[in-house]
């Protein structure tokens, strides 16, 4: 039984993303390792901004040197 675990910043990410997600996740199982989509679990987490850090810093800050670059 596969189980995947998307973590996610909390963004206003919509039910309708979240299950296009859940069915592409299971998609790919089912593609590429021949898994049985009745038996695979997708599980989305969504974290608060602040408990989310890229390269040392808090994602926010982290995108603001993408956008300054």
């Amino acid at each position: 039984m596969p189980y995947v675990n998307i973590k996610i910043t909390r963004e206003g990410v919509t039910p309708a993303q979240k299950a296009e997600l859940i069915k592409g996740a299971t998609d790919l199982l089912v593609k590429v390792l021949n898994k049985n989509p009745a038996t695979t679990v997708v599980v989305i987490n969504e974290v608060e901004m602040e408990d989310w850090g890229i390269g040392g810093l808090p994602v926010e800050e982290y995108r603001k040197t993408l956008t300054s670059s």
